[in-house]
């Protein structure tokens, strides 16, 4: 406790420097937006999505710093603050609304419109920020010394080390300019494939490969070694032990879900159909069991976040003190209640007034949690994906015993799930931003407000973003596997009509308490399982160029550091530029050029002019050359001015 009273920020709380300006806010709302977008893209394609707050930071300082000429922490803050809000609603919108569009062309129903989406997203995004900002003082402020908050203390020094902002800002936009010509090279212009692939006849079942892409090789440095190689052990498991075992011994059977022998299945499709149709609901299972087993293993500091949480909601002395004014209470009670109705009443979201009760109460409960696990262990570990699972569990069951089943069911168990994923991170991601903030010296209330616009900026373009990637490529398709919805989807089918292959959904279970028993984090290996290995692979790379940094003997620790530190910001810029490319080729994929598409006419440009490059073997092959000099130009990056730090 004395800690925290003796605790001084950068700017001192006498101190007032600009902050929630126009400036501030202009730029905040359009990091929104874009990161937003870029990790819509991302989590559809793999599963994932990464924390926007240090490359909005970054950003926000070489723009206000070398092209606006002032230095201004406070309102550097304010960007990151409200630019990471996008990625946070993306990251939930994107894990369960899917889902929607699927369920549509199966029922040849109309898709959910973009009001629906924006209001889902709003409701979510507002009821996260409402139910954290009462815990500020108790975890941000009296557990300053207990909670790290590990992003929110990293993007702090970030903002406190600004002299250097031209520097890192640079290494962001280098990778994000080299990851969107790299991507439109060869998924606008198609000189090569983004996707690697050889079946091995000889170990039938099987077959390798990778997506040469920026993003996962961005994903992979970030997540680091261990996480990226559980992550391919799960990918391993599955086309090296599990397909060849499915193909040897069930080669003249016909197993549910294929209505066709498996022989007749991988004569048909290669290894891509054995896992289409059996290991991708073997990884459900996993999933689905990783997330239950990690809130179980959670109890213990839900409980005691609940019993601390009630303690200190809403509590601390009235102050005029800058850095300490929140939003009052009256305001926050008001609007949970507005909210709740908000979702009963309106006609446009699928929700009845029980399904109103079970948000509230599951996203009361689920943004405590949030915000205490992302204190201790990072926004990149909180378990949201499970924390939707039991929400869905929990709803679907209820719906259905209330009699709500069918499309009304199942599509109202979603919105229920869609809100409560992103009221978890928001909540998650608020908390972040406000230790980054009690760090710094910035004003709460502001910085609270300012996560509601970037709530409100992000709801109102998540919806855009979702319908052009789905017109573009379909969720589903190899394009946009969209995994974390597919699961969701096939869970709440599962609940209410039993139309699952249980026994692989059971196999999947079981493989996950098999690895947790032996001490393997379940969640990233399960993922890997569910997901195809050629998108752990690329990944696995990413990490072992970190653990390659993290483990060079010629380099001190100061080097380490700001070597590691040049890949993270390199990394997001590659990510952030993929994504960016990812969303203007969709847009250029539906727009009509003659019999196709704008993006037909280009995609059949350079392979038409040069027809060698048709060819899948010599397109392989130069996919895997471009992507070791993309690995490359990585590795150079982290050691840019390492040597002067």
């Amino acid at each position: 406790m004395n800690e925290n009273k003796e605790f001084k920020p950068f700017v001192p709380a006498d101190k007032t420097l600009p902050e929630f300006t126009v400036t501030s806010v202009i730029l905040g709302i359009i990091l929104a937006i874009v990161f937003g977008g870029a990790n819509a893209y991302l989590g559809l394609r793999v599963g994932m999505t990464v924390s926007a707050s240090i490359p909005a930071a970054v950003i926000s300082m070489g723009i206000i710093r070398v092209i606006l000429k002032k230095d201004s922490i406070l309102e550097n803050n304010m960007v990151q603050t409200i630019g990471s809000a996008g990625e946070s609603v993306a990251a939930g919108a994107i894990f369960t609304l899917p889902a929607l569009f699927l369920w549509a062309a199966d029922w040849g129903t109309a898709a959910p419109s973009l009001v629906e989406i924006a209001i889902i997203a709003f409701i979510g995004g507002a009821l996260g920020i409402l139910f954290m900002v009462p815990l500020r003082k108790a975890l941000i402020v009296q557990e300053h010394g207990t909670l790290p908050y590990p992003e929110g203390q990293a993007c702090a020094e970030v903002l406190v080390a600004g002299e250097e902002g031209g520097a890192k800002a640079s290494t962001v936009f280098a990778g994000l300019g080299i990851a969107a010509a790299y991507k439109f090279i060869t998924d606008g212009l198609k000189v090569f494939p983004s996707e690697v692939h050889y079946e091995i006849p000889a170990y039938k079942g099987s077959g390798i490969g990778m997506d040469v892409l920026p993003a996962l090789l961005g994903v992979g440095y970030i997540c680091g070694p261990k996480i990226s190689s559980y992550l391919f052990c799960g990918g391993i498991l599955g086309w090296f032990v599990l397909m060849p075992l499915i193909v040897l011994f069930g080669a003249n059977m016909t197993l549910f879900p294929a209505d066709v022998s498996v022989a007749e299945l991988y004569a048909a499709g290669g290894s891509f159909a054995i896992w289409s149709n059996y290991i991708k609901y073997i990884g459900a299972g996993a999933v689905a069991c990783g997330g239950v087993l990690s809130l179980i293993k959670s109890l213990p500091l839900i409980i005691k976040t609940f019993k601390d949480a009630m303690k200190g909601f809403g509590k601390g002395e009235s102050t005029n003190e800058r850095t300490n004014q929140d939003i009052s209470m009256k305001v926050i009670l008001i609007g949970i209640v507005v909210l709740a109705f908000a979702i009963w009443i309106v006609p446009i979201v699928p929700i009845n007034l029980f399904g109103a009760f079970l948000v509230v109460v599951f996203g009361f409960f689920f943004a405590t949690v949030s915000s205490r696990m992302v204190g201790l262990v990072g926004s990149s570990n909180n378990p949201v994906s499970g924390m939707t699972i039991a929400t869905l569990l929990v709803s679907s069951l209820a719906l259905k015993a209330t009699g709500m089943t069918g499309q009304k069911g199942m599509t109202a168990a979603i919105a229920i799930g869609g809100i409560i994923c992103i009221v978890a991170a928001i909540a998650g991601d608020t908390s972040q931003d406000l230790k980054t903030g009690y760090i710094v010296g910035a004003t709460p209330k502001k910085q609270q407000i300012g996560e509601f616009i970037g709530v409100i900026a992000s709801a109102l373009a998540i919806g855009g973003v979702l319908y052009l990637l789905d017109r573009a490529w379909g969720y589903g398709s190899a394009e946009l596997p969209a995994p974390q919805a597919t699961l969701m989807k096939m869970i709440v089918e599962g609940v209410m009509g039993g139309n699952l292959p249980w026994t692989l959904v059971g196999v999947g279970a079981f493989i996950a308490i098999v690895v947790e028993i032996l001490g393997i984090p379940v969640l990233p290996f399960a993922i890997g399982l569910y997901l195809p290995i050629h998108l752990s692979t690329p990944m696995m790379v990413g990490g072992l160029v970190k653990m390659i940094i993290e483990k060079k003997k010629n380099l001190g620790e100061k080097e380490k550091k700001t070597a590691g530190s040049n890949g993270i910001l390199f990394s997001s810029g590659l990510i952030a530029g993929e994504g960016l490319v990812g969303i203007l080729l969709a847009i250029l994929a539906i727009i009509p050029a003659g019999e196709g598409t704008v993006g037909d006419v280009i995609g059949g440009f350079i392979p038409g002019l040069i027809p060698v490059l048709a060819d899948a073997n010599v397109g392989n092959i130069i996919g895997l050359i471009a992507f070791a000099l993309l690995t490359f130009s990585l590795w150079s990056f982290c050691f840019r001015k390492s040597k002067k730090a």
